[in-house]
């Protein structure tokens, strides 16, 4: 048995898949906002990093920002005009490492304030021991303070 299709059924089957991509790009920028604004948080975005532009030089970063370099994930957390030498694994007082949700145990960095400060409950390694900070907005180095080592 063959199907036949008419002009009109292949058009309404191009519709339909038009359609569908227009709603699959509108979820895509909302994701994006959402995260730009802080809706969702670093791992979930990180998660979804090809929704995100590339950082390029010349453009106007605001903070939230998301923006893919080298393959990782960066938050913006200083406005500004992006410029070559600036670049978010270059410039730590202008971009931030979103957290890799394929790395349980991430290396620790010491924050620079309270944008890259550690959350409760954060999971970092340091000095080959594993820790979690024991507060919100932790910027101590682990084994100094208000980190907890976890004994495995």
């Amino acid at each position: 048995m063959s199907v036949q299709f008419t002009s009109t059924s292949i058009k309404a089957i191009n519709e339909a898949k038009q359609y569908a991509k227009q709603r699959e790009d509108a979820a895509a920028i909302a994701f994006v906002v959402m995260a730009e604004s802080g809706q969702i948080d670093a791992v979930t975005a990180s998660e979804q990093a090809l929704l995100f532009a590339q950082w390029v030089p010349g453009v106007k970063y605001a903070v939230g920002n998301l923006r893919r370099y080298n393959g990782t994930l960066f938050r913006c957390v200083q406005e500004h005009t992006s410029q070559e030498g600036w670049e978010p694994d270059k410039a730590a007082s202008l971009w931030a490492v979103t957290a890799d949700p394929a790395e349980e145990w991430p290396a620790w960095s010491q924050p620079l304030g309270a944008h890259d400060a550690y959350a409760a409950g954060a999971k970092v390694s340091h000095n080959g021991k594993h820790w979690t900070s024991a507060v919100d907005g932790n910027v101590w180095e682990p084994g100094v303070a208000n980190w907890d080592e976890v004994k495995e």
